[in-house]
């Protein structure tokens, strides 16, 4: 588990043993199962994720509906708005699959970052890679057709078809799931043509 970080974070910038050793002091690992909420609509939290293994998913209930917003798999990191905002939370963040996460707190971070200021610079790279990726992503689904999303996320996250239930990627696409099911059949359709 901590092998998978270290190697991470060795992409980004160097890291010595005392550096690991200061990050494993701070008991940040968690094993969490499949369906657990980790911040739920309304609930305060300090909680920021990063997920080393498994999916977490993000979503609004609106009107009785999951309306899922983003999913977050190896590798990715997220701080709820509540976070940064001390206010309670407007969606929910749940795990798609059993996850293992790094869960920190912003004071722990402090911490990290005046004894090893590299690792804020390493964070900073890291939102400033996650905010443009979600800027492209928001454009590209503001602009295409429920079709063209689903091609997208073929071309860029073809994992998340085989690890999401269709009723969670149907909702991400902005569709109903009937409607996946006749879009994933057209596609292929198309394929054979």
């Amino acid at each position: 588990m901590q092998d998978i970080l270290f190697d991470f974070i060795s992409k980004y910038i160097s890291i010595t043993d005392d550096e690991k050793n200061a990050i494993l002091s701070l008991d940040i690992f968690r094993s969490v199962k499949k369906g657990t909420i980790l911040l739920q609509e309304g609930q305060k939290s300090q909680d920021n994720y990063f997920v080393l293994k498994g999916c977490i998913r993000k979503y609004y209930i609106i009107d009785g509906e999951e309306k899922t917003t983003a999913f977050f798999t190896e590798m990715e990191g997220f701080t709820p708005d509540c976070v940064k905002t001390k206010a309670a939370s407007e969606y929910y963040i749940s795990c798609v699959e059993d996850s293992i996460l790094i869960v920190a707190i912003p004071d722990m971070e402090i911490e990290l970052f005046t004894k090893f200021p590299k690792f804020e610079l390493m964070c900073r790279v890291l939102s400033e890679e996650l905010l443009a990726r979600q800027y492209i992503d928001f454009d590209e689904f503001k602009t295409s057709s429920p079709e063209q999303r689903y091609l997208n996320l073929m071309q860029k996250r073809p994992d998340l078809i085989q690890r999401v239930p269709q009723h969670q990627l149907a909702s991400y696409l902005g569709i109903q799931p009937q409607s996946l099911s006749r879009l994933r059949s057209r596609i292929i359709d198309k394929k054979k043509g």
